[in-house]
């Protein structure tokens, strides 16, 4: 396993239309810097009451850049919910969606804001 770590910046905007009442939709793109330096564009769709503290979401994101210096692009995937229990998120790269040197890439990516800044961590496999 390699591990990457850096900060991001995201970009959420509204799309139209929902695809039906209730859930939400939106773009979700980011600029990546550190070991992992890349662009991402993607959509989330929403679901639930986050003002009451019970809702989640589901995205994909589409990664392009370099990882460790190698060049390429895969997918994340996001699902996420938040309870009376607390947030809970898991993101990975998507099996099968890696291209150029990430081909085969799989692994977790962790998301932590603190202070109203992101950041992340990495863990990942390339085949050899």
């Amino acid at each position: 396993m390699h591990h990457a770590q850096g900060t991001f910046t995201v970009d959420i905007h509204p799309l139209s239309p929902a695809p039906v009442e209730g859930i939400g939709r939106f773009s979700i793109n980011k600029t990546i810097h550190g070991d992992l330096e890349a662009t991402t564009k993607g959509e989330m769709f929403t679901g639930g009451d986050p003002k009451q503290g019970a809702a989640g979401y589901v995205a994909i994101e589409f990664v392009t850049g370099t990882l460790h210096g190698k060049r390429g692009s895969f997918a994340l995937q996001h699902f996420a919910t938040m309870d009376g229990k607390g947030p809970s998120m898991q993101v990975i790269a998507v099996p099968g969606s890696g291209t150029g040197e990430l081909n085969g890439i799989e692994g977790t990516f962790t998301i932590r804001v603190e202070s109203g800044h992101h950041f992340y961590e990495f863990d990942y496999a390339l085949p050899a």
